[in-house]
């Protein structure tokens, strides 16, 4: 029943190579080499320089952090900051020899608490826990984040192993984590729940953080011998015997579809999408200085949004909303840009075969139903979870699919050399 790991688990892996997207095949997929994410103390190599990945447990930022980020990409970077749909920053365009002075710098700021976890430290929050009517997640993020770092076993976790904090309104609980709380009313109860399966594990709310760390460390004695990044990566067989060691589970699906916040006021919040989670260093400033404004602090959505927590009066919102949408950042459902993702694409991928964030903002139209989501290549990096339209680049034109959790729909339609039909297309699609 949820038994800690020894200190002897083994240390964190190193390697270098191009940094795979995150996900899985099912069965036990190999540890081919060790894990090649990028973070902070080991830089990526990409063909517009080197990347740095930042991991913000919760996505949760002070305005001084804010500016330390802001910093850096302009100290050591191409002063562009981009959010993933894990709610983490990746600075791009890096020397390569600048990794201690960076470093030194994201430590200085609180950004780095621990050099052997900080690719471990990945976690994702409900971003409007506690803003509008709902419970907040800020003691269980502090503490789980402390309880991880203060893991000899957690430091050996792949940067792609996920937590995730669900307030109970579905949102994180719906992007497949390895491990996922969920407040569970005023009862004093919390659920946990172990990879996508459709059975949680009732704790006291009190012990929630520590009992998520230990099904972490259960994880990493069962993927010994299969070599699993994560847990849908375990056998099926290893994997039904990891939720026995947990305990007795109680039915409760895991929702299909993740629901992000909509651009706009909510209770005291503001909230403003960043069109392909890409941010020029005047947008992250104008956001950093209206979090000063309204308490100080920023939460980076997994939907490359960003969160300002008030109180925010209604007429201020709106004044802060106008300026936020004059510097070009989505603050509304209705705009163009709404659900509209992409990989980074060529020429900062040498994978890629297109400019596909170029393709996509020339194929923007009015919103669908569907988020769409633009790969350069077959892996897809950074893809949505749950319901979307896929258009992947390949050798013969733009695949366009329908994707349903793990199906793919078919027939798909390929596009080749026709940006007129391939904007019309997606947009069939997506409607």
């Amino acid at each position: 029943m949820l038994a800690a790991m020894p200190d002897s688990a083994p240390s964190p892996l190193s390697a270098g190579g191009a940094s795979p997207r995150d996900g899985g095949a099912a069965g036990a997929t190999p540890r081919a080499g060790g894990d090649a994410c990028p973070g902070t103390l080991r830089l990526h190599r990409a063909d517009d320089g080197a990347l740095a990945r930042v991991r913000i447990p919760g996505g949760v930022l002070s305005a001084d952090q804010a500016e330390a980020l802001l910093t850096a990409a302009a100290r050591f970077g191409d002063g562009e900051l981009h959010l993933t749909s894990r709610g983490n920053v990746q600075l791009r365009g890096l020397g390569t020899e600048c990794g201690g002075e960076l470093a030194g710098l994201l430590t200085a700021a609180g950004l780095l608490p621990s050099a052997a976890h900080e690719r471990a430290r990945n976690i994702v929050a409900s971003p409007l826990a506690g803003l509008d009517g709902s419970g907040g997640l800020g003691a269980w993020l502090t503490e789980l984040d402390r309880l991880v770092c203060g893991s000899p076993a957690a430091a050996a976790l792949s940067g792609r192993f996920l937590f995730a904090l669900d307030d109970g309104r579905g949102d994180v609980d719906a992007l497949g984590a390895d491990v996922t709380l969920i407040a569970e009313g005023p009862a004093g109860a919390a659920l946990l729940r172990i990879g996508a399966a459709d059975e949680v594990f009732r704790v006291p709310a009190a012990e929630a953080p520590r009992a998520a760390l230990r099904a972490a460390e259960e994880f990493l004695r069962a993927a010994r011998d299969s070599g699993a990044w994560r847990v849908k990566d375990l056998p099926d067989d290893v994997r039904a015997e990891l939720v026995r060691t947990i305990g007795s589970a109680v039915a409760r699906p895991r929702p299909r579809t993740a629901t992000p916040p909509a651009p706009g006021p909510h209770g005291s919040a503001i909230t403003a999408d960043v069109p392909l989670g890409r941010l020029t260093p005047t947008q992250w400033q104008l956001l950093t200085d209206t979090a000063r404004r309204y308490g100080g602090e920023l939460r980076l959505t997994p939907w490359r949004g960003i969160v300002i927590p008030g109180p925010v009066p209604r007429p201020e919102a709106a004044d802060a909303l106008r300026t936020l949408s004059g510097a070009g950042l989505i603050t509304a459902p209705d705009s163009p840009w709404t659900g509209v993702g992409a990989c980074i694409g060529h020429p900062g991928c040498a994978k890629s075969l297109s400019d596909v964030r170029a393709e996509a903002g020339a194929a923007v139209g009015p919103p669908g139903r569907l988020p769409v989501y633009w790969s350069g290549c077959e892996r897809r990096c950074g893809h949505p979870h749950g319901e979307w339209i896929d258009v992947v680049v390949t050798p013969d034109g733009h695949r366009i699919s329908h994707v349903r959790g793990e199906r793919r729909d078919a027939p798909t339609t390929t596009v080749r050399n026709d940006s007129a039909r391939l904007a019309a297309a997606v947009a069939e699609a997506r409607a």
